[in-house]
């Protein structure tokens, strides 16, 4: 799993220093890239603003994608993701303190592929951190995934 990458896009820092945290306990050997607002995840994803020398191709394995963010919710950005050629086969994962049915509606119509309520407890989140990293960096295969291979 070490040639793959996470994307976390987290504008808490404790929830960013947590998802971190569980990752390294858990073992995962991927890198994680950490945005902090809407914008700047689309920057990254399309090699714009700061990370135009970025190579747009260097797709992310999974995006962690909070819903709640600043300048571009995580719908927006999930929009942006979603409608792009580069980006839209990319795995992205809700990871969210909401359990708002209109929430979880709307990331699973606009194209979320899973909606997970954080976990307020760190053992909790550590083993939904966990189950997420083995079936996404394990085990799910997308047409991105067998090309980097």
């Amino acid at each position: 799993m070490d040639n793959k990458s996470i994307l976390l896009v987290e504008d808490n820092p404790d929830d960013e220093l947590l998802a971190l945290r569980a990752l390294k306990k858990n073992n995962i050997q991927s890198k994680v890239v950490v945005v902090r607002d809407g914008l700047e995840a689309v920057n990254y994803l399309f090699a714009k603003g700061e990370y135009a020398e970025r190579d747009i191709n260097d797709t992310p394995e999974v995006i962690l994608l909070d819903l709640k963010l600043p300048k571009l919710d995580g719908i927006e950005v999930l929009k942006n993701i979603r409608d792009n050629p580069i980006t839209c086969m990319i795995p992205v994962v809700m990871l969210t303190s909401s359990n708002e049915d209109k929430d979880i509606m709307n990331a699973y119509k606009v194209g979320v592929n899973s909606f997970i309520c954080k976990p307020v407890d760190f053992e909790r989140f550590l083993d939904a951190t966990k189950q997420i990293s083995a079936y996404w960096l394990s085990l799910n295969v997308t047409p991105l995934g067998v090309s980097k291979q």
